[in-house]
């Protein structure tokens, strides 16, 4: 691990302008629980780390503007465990597939969102796009468990958030800060503030300087805002390899508006088999006004894989994605049991 400054902000503005410096070379320290991990591999090199877990504007579960809106700084256990969080049953799946006490106690919402690829190329010091003398690591090398959708590029990595697939379900919004250029001397700096729809967060790099998400330097996530539950049912479903410390092979999370018994709204998304999430539109468009049995959700699991293109070793990913998409649609209609 290499020497780094480490700055401890309480406030908003303080948080903001310490990550502002050094050119944006820094990084946050909220739940801590993959930076470690990131710093002791060299896979990052930040001149500061910036532990924002005393701003306490940034705790809490409230509501707002109709909705809820959960803090950077809460963790997955205050969430779980918090009664406005109760109707948000796919949130909840996530949390409870996690198995770990130290991720459950220490991460974060925010901090999910923001993760970067557990790919082991990028891991292990060759970029984002993998790439050795010009050429993709990923393409002929071990790719099991790399991406089957939107793959053509050179990033082949997938998406490491467990939760974007069920926020981006909700339509989730995320308030992105930023502290303004002062113009003048001794006028003070003023947080700009933008409310970004969860699902053009994130991005495909195309270099190994664009980074997964759109954040630029100096700039962070500080809520997550989820529209009102109302009648809405929701779900995840994960593939894990093991229980505890493990990432999924393919994840599935839905919201669905349903009345009288007919699918009135619809929104599928999956994780971990793209380099950003992936929302199935034609599958989710085809299911409405359709009742939800085993045999529709199964046709629409395989409209949501129709445009996969697995590569050399990761065919088996498209009947694991599939079925996470099958389940979660039975899980949110609570037949899920019948089917197993």
């Amino acid at each position: 691990m290499r020497n780094f400054e480490y700055a401890r902000p309480e406030t908003e503005v303080e948080a903001l302008e310490l990550l502002s410096e050094h050119g944006g070379n820094t990084a946050v320290l909220a739940g801590g629980t993959d930076l470690m991990n990131l710093l002791k591999r060299d896979v990052i090199q930040p001149a500061r780390v910036v532990d924002i877990k005393n701003v306490s504007s940034w705790k809490g579960i409230t509501h707002h503007d109709g909705g809820v809106l959960i803090g950077a700084n809460t963790t997955l256990d205050e969430i779980n465990e918090h009664a406005l969080a109760a109707d948000y049953r796919s949130l909840i799946d996530v949390i409870e597939g996690i198995r770990a006490i130290q991720i459950t106690a220490n991460g974060t919402l925010a901090g999910d969102l923001c993760q970067l690829p557990h790919c082991w190329y990028f891991r292990n010091g060759y970029g984002l796009l993998a790439m050795k003398d010009g050429e993709s690591l990923v393409a002929t090398g071990d790719n099991r468990y790399h991406a089957i959708l939107s793959n053509s590029g050179p990033a082949k990595f997938v998406s490491a958030s467990r939760f974007a697939p069920s926020t981006i379900a909700w339509d989730a919004k995320i308030r992105v800060a930023t502290l303004t250029p002062s113009e003048r001397e001794g006028v003070e700096r003023v947080v700009r503030e933008e409310w970004l729809p969860l699902e053009y967060f994130f991005q495909t790099p195309k270099t190994n300087s664009q980074g997964v998400t759109v954040l630029k330097p100096g700039q962070l996530i500080t809520h997550v805002w989820l529209p009102a539950a109302s009648d809405t049912r929701s779900a995840t479903y994960e593939v894990l390899e093991l229980c505890g410390l493990d990432q999924p092979q393919a994840s599935a999370a839905c919201c669905l508006g349903i009345d009288g018994g007919v699918v009135r709204s619809a929104k599928i998304v999956l994780g971990h088999v793209a380099p950003t999430p992936w929302i199935a539109y034609e599958a989710a468009k085809w299911l409405v006004g359709q009742p939800l049995t085993a045999d529709i959700a199964e046709t629409a699991s395989r409209m949501a894989l129709a445009k996969a293109t697995p590569l050399s070793h990761n065919d088996y990913k498209v009947q694991m994605a599939e079925t996470a998409v099958r389940r979660a649609l039975l899980k949110a209609t609570n037949q899920l049991g019948e089917v197993l």
